[in-house]
């Protein structure tokens, strides 16, 4: 049974990621998605920021690190929803150069599964 906040479409995982992406978070999501990867053909990690205010860097750690995990097989980690204030640190962080942005789920989904 998947945990609320995680849903599968396709080959695509989407993360909920909460209103502060602190260690905590960061770390519930990495055992969380790692959980799910393992029983399911998942390709591609979209990560949903539509509530998300705050970022720290636990959780660019844990994005970095997912893309490291899905690049290896040939998948690819996206973000939808991102507001100013996280685009900015995605920005600053290096994140904007690895992963995609999409202004939402729906449109992640349906260019990620083209490819």
């Amino acid at each position: 049974m998947m945990e609320k906040g995680y849903r599968i479409q396709g080959a695509c995982l989407i993360v909920d990621v909460p209103d502060e992406l602190d260690h905590h978070q960061a770390e519930r999501i990495r055992r969380e998605t790692e959980r799910i990867r393992r029983g399911r053909p998942v390709r591609y990690l979209i990560f949903d920021f539509s509530d998300t205010s705050f970022m720290d860097s636990s959780g660019v750690g844990m994005l970095i690190n997912r893309y490291r995990e899905l690049s290896a097989l040939g998948g690819r980690v996206a973000a939808a929803g991102v507001g100013p204030g996280v685009k900015k640190l995605f920005s600053v962080s290096g994140l904007s150069r690895i992963i995609t942005f999409y202004p939402d789920v729906k449109t992640a989904v349906s260019e990620l599964w083209e490819e």
